[in-house]
């Protein structure tokens, strides 16, 4: 049983994710240790208090007898169950949620192994609430099923006992008490499968609330701008009175399943009272020994609430186990046996791979970027450049339809070691994410050292921004005006797009990997900022592979070589204006001409000074 002191566990396992019983189950094995010690203090716990009806029956019939040998007897041993008793709890408390936040904690650290494993692929293929949902409350209720299922096998050990021991000790009694404890043991089995279904139709009315809630505030801005905020409200109360609605049916059906191991132990404590006194005035058992039968038959009570707990955290669990084995289950995907690769040499695979030197290769589209070239990538399909980024990266979020993710050096990246791979290429997605924290932090990220924040956030153009965060320091550290001290909210929702956007280019900058392929980096600027951004990513990756999919003018004219990708296919390369003179298609897709006006001016020059016009549309989401 691991101790809290040594989380997080250097090395969570392997767990075994075919189904979600297989999950739990998994994790019920692996900590063994802890169960079985939890069980134990539970048994003894347990034990202590099904022995006091004992002790208590012992010093009544002593009264009874006028002895006070017996009477000092039974109050020795109703002071050594006392102890024990203590002992027992105190000691379950401990190991049961040692046991509870031990598997929490191997779950969360799953995830998050799970997580770094897949990247941005992870968000492509489950969704984003899903994910928050099985690491904060799916993980709870598996950490309470793993912690309860101990006090649940004590208990029914406990049961048993005190249901045999009955049975030997008077059997006139015993007999009834033990042909009634399985009818209480099962008896809220009926109501389970209807109280599961309520439980989840909750879980799932709040987690579309939440889902709602979540998109409204992050398009709140958007909301206010379009005067749409009392419609995504009047959206969000229907959403919460359905989670209330559920919740209140749910909750009905657990405290009928309450009711029922109330009333029926209930039940049972009557007739044994009854049947017992009928005994005892027929002079068959003694008072000492209806009292002891009596307060056994009342203990029975607490050890059948475990019985309640159970089937309730069972409830809760399994659908959150399905989830996280769902997560869990995801692999990073391998070179698909389907895609029109470029086949490598058998020599090179064996080498090791020098980003500096190598050509970075799409096998899907036939796209390459020659090593230490500024290189543009054009898509004539938008959606297909999200999917191209992933694959220059090493994920092939398209596998399951035989495609490859890139070749660097000729060896498949997702073939690679995944350090090895994240080692060697950097991909930053035109929507990236912001951490919350200071701007150091922000920054501060595994580098080769060779480029300075300094250096990174100019060549960002991140002057406005370094302004903008000196504004909102507060306390010493406005004193100091030192911006790297100013907090980034999260997601870094209190600056523009544009500013997220350029932050999370420096940021990638900073890391300076061999490879860096950026999916729409400056389509959040003003088209003056996106010229000097354009430079300033020219200067700084100077003798670095880049590859930057853009269809931006004013970047394509800036590479040192373009590839226009249509149709899924490297159809030209070349340098933009070359490009722009002799293929239609390519003109059509940057200059964003219509059919008419591309057969119109099919011999006339396209101006390149024309592109600033967008930057006044820009710039009015960079002010946003």
């Amino acid at each position: 049983m691991p101790s809290l002191s040594s989380l997080p566990l250097p090395d969570p396992g392997v767990p075994d994710v075919r189904s979600g019983f297989r999950f739990l189950l998994w994790l019920e094995v692996r900590q063994w240790r802890g169960q079985l010690a939890a069980a134990a203090w539970g048994t003894l716990h347990m034990a202590a208090v099904a022995s006091f009806p004992v002790a208590v029956g012992i010093a009544v019939q002593a009264v009874v007898d006028h002895s006070g040998r017996r009477l000092a007897l039974a109050g020795g041993l109703m002071l050594v169950l006392a102890v024990l008793t203590a002992l027992g709890d105190t000691m379950l408390h401990r190991t049961a949620v040692t046991n509870w936040i031990g598997a929490a904690a191997r779950v969360q650290q799953l995830l998050a192994r799970k997580t770094v494993e897949l990247g941005s692929v992870l968000t492509r293929r489950v969704a984003a609430g899903e994910v928050v949902a099985v690491s904060t409350g799916d993980v709870e209720k598996i950490g309470w099923f793993v912690e309860a299922f101990a006090r649940f096998t004590s208990a029914l050990l406990a049961t048993v006992g005190v249901a045999v021991a009955l049975l030997l000790y008077e059997p006139a009694l015993g007999v009834l008490v033990a042909a009634a404890v399985p009818v209480l043991a099962v008896a809220v089995l009926p109501l389970l499968p209807a109280a599961t279904k309520r439980a989840d139709l909750q879980r799932e009315k709040a987690g579309r609330a939440t889902e709602l809630a979540s998109d409204t505030v992050a398009g709140l801005r958007v909301l206010r701008g379009i005067g749409g905020e009392e419609l995504f409200l009047d959206r969000y109360r229907k959403a919460s009175q359905q989670v209330r609605t559920a919740a209140v049916h749910s909750a009905r059906m657990w405290a009928l399943i309450s009711a029922v191991q109330v009333v029926l132990p209930g039940l049972l404590l009557v007739g044994v009272a009854w049947y017992g006194a009928r005994l005892a005035l027929d002079g068959r058992i003694s008072v000492g020994e209806l009292v002891t039968v009596y307060g056994a038959v009342a203990f029975l009570m607490f050890p059948l609430q475990n019985f309640e707990e159970i089937a309730m955290a069972w409830s809760f669990s399994r659908p959150s186990a399905k989830r996280a084995a769902r997560v869990l289950a995801l692999s990073r995907p391998t070179a698909g046996s389907g895609a029109t690769a470029v086949a490598p040499e058998p020599a090179a695979q064996a080498d090791p791979v020098d980003p500096a030197t190598a050509e970075l290769c799409d096998p899907v589209t036939g796209l390459r970027a020659a090593a230490g070239l500024f290189t543009a990538v054009v898509c004539g399909d938008p959606d297909a450049a999200g999917l191209l980024a992933d694959r220059l990266g090493g994920h092939s979020p398209d596998a399951v339809e035989g495609a490859a993710s890139a070749l660097l050096g000729g060896q498949a990246l997702d073939a690679l070691p995944l350090a090895v791979a994240r080692a060697a290429v950097l991909v930053q997605d035109k929507d990236p994410v912001l951490l919350s924290g200071t701007l150091a932090e922000l920054l501060d990220v595994p580098s080769s050292g060779a480029i300075t924040p300094a250096q990174a956030l100019n060549a960002a153009q991140c002057g406005d921004v370094l302004d903008a965060l000196v504004q909102s320091l507060a306390g010493a550290d406005a004193d100091s005006g030192d911006p790297m001290r100013a907090r980034i909210t999260e997601r870094g929702r209190s600056l523009s797009g544009g500013q997220r956007q350029r932050l999370a280019l420096a940021r990638s900058l900073v890391a300076d990997p061999g490879v860096l392929v950026l999916d729409e980096p400056t389509s959040a600027v003003d088209a003056h900022t996106e010229a000097r951004i354009a430079d300033g990513l020219k200067r700084i990756r100077a003798g670095r592979t880049t590859v930057v999919l853009t269809s931006s003018p004013l970047v394509l004219d800036r590479a040192d070589r373009v590839v226009f990708v249509d149709d899924g296919t490297a159809t030209a390369a070349g340098r933009h204006q070359d490009l722009l003179r002799e293929h239609p298609r390519y003109r059509a897709v940057v200059t964003r001409e219509t059919d008419a006006q591309e057969g119109a001016g099919a011999g006339t020059p396209v101006r390149h000074a024309a592109a600033p016009s967008l930057g006044p549309a820009l710039s009015m989401e960079e002010s946003a």
